[in-house]
């Protein structure tokens, strides 16, 4: 009998860093999907999957099986059971809908996009850096559906919670649908945003960067406490029952901040949420997410004490060439991704997927530690046939 997807992914990952663990039987794939993806492709309306667990979840699991994907990975939080008796209204429209909410504010919802929520006078809320206070910080999660409060607030409830219960019991209702529907077989991951990817998202991004100029010692404050916030999420996601736990650090690449900034703002805090969450979970691996240009800090990213490092955007997104990673990180950290989401799997043909597959199969392959997927989220209107063709490569060039 042969491997599990769940299996196989679990070997990938633990090859990366032990060469004497037993190899896959071949390279497993999985891709993360944009919402639109989902929005377009799984045959469930864009209300349905951004607003209810159950739609998520369901969109998840149908493209895992039509693109015999050996994993998922689990990245919006669980919708408030009740949460349609905050809604007014919605209006339904060509390409977007718009959901008017009693609060007064309302969101915009593309047919193919995330959605954004504003406030009655059109505008999107974000605090000044002055006024916040690193002792009210524990979690910022920017796709909760009222989107960036402060104090954090889920979902249109009214007064702030504290630390130590500050995650609601919907928050996970997502994550455990899916874990429920996989029953073992594929490899379930989820997500938490790093702490200087939550505070970009709280302030905003340029009020952000200019912050790290004018205030560090306040800036270090906040990432403490958005640190602890992000361990208390992952170890709750953990005792669901995921396989993996990926930090999402889309905002530490060079097109964003420099090296010596990666080194102060970023490397000390993914640090600390790597080891929290392995000091209470050690079967649990955690890896991270870093787009861009980020083939200048691959040794720093290892300092993390990360087990994987997913993306590996190539040139010209990026500028990491899948040969000088697998050689930097071979024994190190598993690999995952590289193929270009945009110039090859949005815009190239179905062949041009397969070659770019095999190319990185090729490279990447040997020794395990590896996993076939896009660079960074699969664009929502990327062909489904294109998607189709990862698994295919990967059975005919990924074989152990």
């Amino acid at each position: 009998m042969g491997l599990t997807s769940r299996e196989r992914t679990a070997r990938a990952m633990a090859t990366g860093s032990d060469p004497a663990a037993p190899l896959p039987d071949r390279v497993p794939v999985f891709c993360q999907l944009s919402l639109g993806h989902y929005f377009l492709n799984s045959g469930l309306g864009p209300f349905d999957v951004w607003y209810r667990s159950e739609g998520f979840a369901e969109a998840l699991l149908r493209l895992a099986r039509r693109y015999r994907f050996d994993g998922v990975l689990v990245n919006l939080p669980g919708r408030p059971p009740d949460l349609e008796r905050h809604i007014a209204r919605v209006e339904r429209g060509e390409g977007q809908d718009v959901i008017r909410w009693r609060s007064g504010g309302f969101s915009v919802l593309p047919h193919d996009d995330n959605a954004h929520y504003f406030t009655a006078e059109g505008r999107r809320y974000f605090p000044r850096f002055e006024e916040v206070d690193p002792e009210r910080l524990h979690y910022v999660e920017p796709w909760d559906v009222s989107d960036i409060t402060y104090p954090f607030t889920w979902s249109f409830e009214e007064a702030p919670r504290s630390s130590s219960d500050f995650f609601p019991e919907h928050h996970l209702d997502a994550l455990r649908l899916v874990l429920e529907r996989t029953r073992g077989d594929l490899s379930v991951h989820s997500e938490v945003f790093s702490p200087f990817s939550q505070l970009l998202e709280l302030l905003n991004y340029e009020a952000a960067l200019v912050a790290l100029l004018d205030d560090p010692a306040k800036v270090h404050a906040c990432l403490e406490a958005l640190a602890l916030g992000a361990v208390d999420l992952a170890c709750r996601q953990a005792a669901c029952g995921v396989d993996a736990v990926l930090i999402s650090s889309a905002f530490a690449g060079g097109g964003l901040i420099s090296r010596e900034h990666y080194a102060e703002f970023v490397l000390p805090y993914e640090r600390r949420v790597v080891e929290g969450v392995r000091a209470r979970w050690p079967r649990v691996v955690v890896y991270t997410h870093t787009c861009g240009a980020i083939g200048d800090r691959l040794d720093l990213l290892l300092e993390t004490r990360t087990s994987g490092v997913d993306t590996l955007d190539p040139p010209p997104l990026g500028t990491v060439e899948i040969a000088e990673a697998k050689a930097l990180l071979a024994g190190k950290a598993f690999i995952k991704g590289n193929l270009d989401p945009v110039n090859t799997i949005l815009r190239g043909t179905r062949e041009d997927v397969r070659r770019a597959a095999r190319g990185r199969l090729e490279a990447a392959r040997t020794g395990g530690g590896y996993i076939l997927s896009s660079a960074c989220s699969v664009a929502p209107r990327t062909p489904p046939e294109n998607l189709e063709a990862l698994a295919e490569a990967a059975e005919e060039w990924g074989r152990y």
